[in-house]
């Protein structure tokens, strides 16, 4: 099968469609469930683990991509899954190829009438901010939330959540492009980036936000704890600015806000952590808001597998808007 395989360490750039064995040849195939992979999410923890720079670091060479599309070549017994199922997976590496063997607990049904591209677009950036919003932040109906990076993967999500949740969403974006791309996800307003904590001071009456949103990190952070309402939590998503940025307690104690951090692998991967079953359950209770249409993931560019460093790029240099995705 044609995959797209790290050798090195050197960022997007060494990535390289290569010929490996077939995922049905895979040591634990016949434990596992062989997709036939239509469509694969490109993320930004793809990109760092092209530089090593990812809490995971798998042995060279490998193959990254961690959410794909496709229908079911084989399953074991009693998993709940049969040959021509089409499903929703969470291989966490190997995704970027034409076919992945996956662990049954990572691997979600999907409704019929779901096409591929929207089916590849959930489960990393939609389940992320599953976890982030109702579990780190405890988003109650009737909040809001100020989204950063609100044009892109997680940020569409976010915001589609936080509004599916009964929240006002506030979006942040860099570019009037991205700002119509926010507004279609279904944010409430959308800010500009430079200047967005006088906007918010404006748009709640002096208040602030009751939780923030952060893949960003940044030089934005200090104005986004500015930004909170008293008992506000900030959630630490990422770092796409390259920069992490760091956080003087005493405003914490002063505004009776929170930092809080989102590891949404670390949660259920912890050897005391929910597990792996964790994921269907979010699965499950993501499947309404996906039926009703409040969950509709946006869908940026969709390239070949051989334009695989092209998307990566675009994922790294912050241009995407969307879900970038690939078609192996």
């Amino acid at each position: 099968m044609r995959a797209a395989q790290v050798n090195r360490l050197d960022g997007p750039e060494s990535v390289e469609v290569v010929d490996l064995p077939d995922a049905a040849e895979d040591r634990h195939a016949d434990r596992r469930v062989v997709v036939d992979v239509a469509a694969a999410g490109v993320c930004f923890p793809d990109v760092l683990l092209t530089r090593g720079q990812y809490q995971l670091t798998p042995d060279l060479p490998f193959v990254p991509g961690s959410e794909v599309a496709g229908v079911v070549r084989s399953a074991p017994a009693g998993c709940g899954f049969a040959a021509g199922d089409r499903v929703a997976a969470f291989p966490v590496l190997g995704g970027f190829a034409e076919a992945v063997a996956v662990d049954p607990a990572m691997v979600f049904p999907l409704p019929d009438d779901t096409t591929w591209d929207r089916a590849a677009a959930l489960p990393m950036n939609y389940l992320t901010c599953d976890f982030a919003l109702r579990e780190r932040a405890r988003l109650a109906e009737g909040e809001t939330v100020l989204v950063h990076g609100a044009a892109g993967g997680v940020g569409t999500a976010a915001v589609q959540l936080a509004a599916a949740h009964g929240a006002r969403v506030l979006a942040v974006v860099s570019t009037d492009a991205k700002a119509e791309v926010a507004r279609a996800a279904g944010a409430d307003e959308v800010l500009p980036a430079d200047g967005f904590r006088d906007a918010v001071a404006e748009l709640t009456g002096g208040r602030g936000v009751d939780v923030v949103v952060d893949p960003v990190g940044g030089d934005r952070f200090t104005d986004s704890l500015r930004s909170l309402a008293p008992g506000g939590r900030l959630l630490v998503i990422g770092f796409t600015a390259g920069s992490i940025p760091e956080v003087k307690v005493n405003r914490l104690l002063l505004g009776n806000t929170s930092v809080v951090g989102v590891g949404w692998g670390a949660w259920w991967t912890h050897p005391h952590g929910p597990g792996s079953g964790y994921l269907r359950e979010q699965w499950d209770g993501l499947l309404p808001h996906f039926a009703s249409g409040a969950v509709d993931p946006v869908v940026g560019e969709v390239r070949a597998l051989d334009e695989v460093v092209e998307a990566l790029l675009a994922v790294e240099g912050r241009r995407a808007t969307g879900k970038v995705l690939l078609t192996p």
